[in-house]
């Protein structure tokens, strides 16, 4: 029996009052590339502190990313590595491909309780991407990687300080992510789940462990159109 038949069926909206967001990938398409700036300048980064060439850094950067939830803390636990110097230079980017994005804007605006971001980046970037979208009013606040002490989705002890801080029923909110990895605590512990994922017709680069997971029992919903899903579940 596969997964897929293995599925209850998925939760539904109806109770949701806290409807939280991951942040790259899922709040602005994949094929923008913004992503792809912060993953060069991660290889970089373990080039010079590792003095390691290019190839070699690519292959500890995504060994550690999978292995640890984000390459920081690969270096931290592997290397001692101290992380203020690596987020400040990671994201260091250009977010000028991002636009205004008021259909997704009038969206998210119109579901019905509180919005949070919940982001293994930093609130800087958060903060930067939500403005280049102008989406930012619509958020009550960001829970970071500074807030999560620098443990990252997808560790249990993420969503557990998450929901403290911000006094979240989990059985009373809803979880949209671009990596279903991180959907799997989530959904235990009661959230409803929609996974976004780049749209059919546009080609983007992901490895093969990050585009598992569409039919996984932890994945309630999955979605290529945010903007149009929030739509839906307002109306």
């Amino acid at each position: 029996m596969n997964a897929a038949s293995q599925k209850s069926a998925p939760r539904n909206f109806n109770s949701v009052e806290t409807w939280v967001f991951d942040l790259d990938n899922t709040l602005y398409p994949h094929d923008l590339n913004l992503w792809q700036q912060i993953d060069d300048r991660i290889r970089s980064f373990v080039s010079d502190f590792l003095k390691v060439t290019k190839e070699e850094a690519f292959r500890v950067q995504k060994d550690y990313y999978k292995r640890y939830g984000t390459t920081m803390r690969g270096l931290m636990a592997e290397h001692g590595m101290k992380p203020d110097d690596f987020l400040e230079f990671v994201h260091e980017i250009d977010h000028s491909p991002l636009l205004p994005n008021a259909e997704l804007g009038d969206a998210i605006e119109k579901l019905p309780g509180r919005k949070l971001i919940l982001t293994n980046g930093t609130r800087k970037h958060a903060e930067a991407v939500m403005k280049r979208l102008d989406i930012d009013r619509h958020f009550e606040d960001v829970f970071d990687i500074a807030a999560a002490d620098l443990d990252p989705k997808p560790h249990p002890q993420v969503y557990d300080r998450f929901l403290h801080k911000h006094g979240v029923d989990p059985q009373k909110a809803a979880m949209f992510e671009d990596l279903a990895r991180n959907l799997s605590v989530p959904h235990a512990l009661g959230m409803t789940t929609v996974l976004v994922v780049p749209p059919a017709t546009r080609e983007v680069f992901r490895e093969g462990w990050e585009l598992e997971g569409h039919e996984a029992a932890h994945v309630d919903h999955v979605t290529d159109d945010l903007t149009g899903f929030l739509r839906k579940i307002a109306g």
